[in-house]
């Protein structure tokens, strides 16, 4: 397999599409080799099926233009970062081999967003893994981003804002796929889920004097070669 350039991990369907769209559909305009490792099914949902739910995520997935996708079937609304979730993450990594990984950040309300992003800092350590079983060559992902969930309405301080202007009709595009989730909670005409998500993006595209944008978190140093990487 081709290594990606960006692997997005995320918690359920949707949620890379709801916390990153943006970039990912900037990345593949900029022909980037994006990749989707959804940790589970996302299900039970009050108005979702299992069948549903991966036919939402493969429509999503053409309209993002993903180079690869899969999804590693592990229990939703119990997920953890036990020792088999964490072979079964860091074989991805190795057979992936991608250059930057988006992660969930690790301040959450919502428990399987949590134990995703402690089971990527764990994978990551195990990719690297020489005189393993696991299957892959041994491989240390590079750089870790982390994205932000909507659960947490709280307002941190990014590391970085990537403009999406050019690609915010097709984040929204992405996310309308999920029909079946868009409908929770929707006895209030305004503001919808979909309200809320473009508002947000609105928010951080204000942030950087743009129209629409996304965060990412590092808790790493980010390093630049040149003060025009900030123009």
């Amino acid at each position: 397999m081709q290594p990606l350039d960006v692997l997005v991990v995320a918690p359920h369907p949707d949620d890379a599409e709801i916390s990153v769209g943006g970039i990912i559909a900037a990345s593949r305009r900029q022909n980037l080799r994006v990749g989707v490792i959804d940790l589970t099914s996302g299900e039970p949902t009050p108005r979702g099926t299992p069948e549903r739910r991966r036919e939402e995520t493969e429509q999503a997935t053409k309209v993002l233009d993903l180079s690869w996708r899969s999804n590693l079937d592990l229990p939703n609304r119990s997920l953890q970062p036990t020792l088999d979730a964490r072979r079964r993450l860091a074989e991805v990594f190795r057979l992936t081999r991608p250059g930057i990984i988006l992660a969930p950040w690790w301040q959450d309300v919502h428990p399987d967003h949590v134990a995703a992003s402690s089971l990527c800092d764990d994978a990551r350590f195990w990719a690297k893994l020489s005189r393993s079983d696991m299957e892959g060559e041994p491989f240390w992902p590079p750089r870790l981003l982390h994205f932000l969930s909507i659960h947490l309405r709280i307002h941190p301080s990014p590391s970085v804002v990537m403009d999406i202007t050019p690609d915010i009709e097709t984040k929204m595009t992405a996310i309308r796929c999920f029909g079946s989730q868009l409908t929770i909670g929707q006895d209030q005409p305004f503001p919808s889920v979909l309200d809320d998500i473009r508002d947000r993006a609105r928010y951080w595209g204000w942030a950087i004097s743009t129209g629409y944008g996304e965060p990412l978190m590092n808790r790493e140093s980010v390093g630049i070669s040149s003060l025009t990487s900030l123009l």
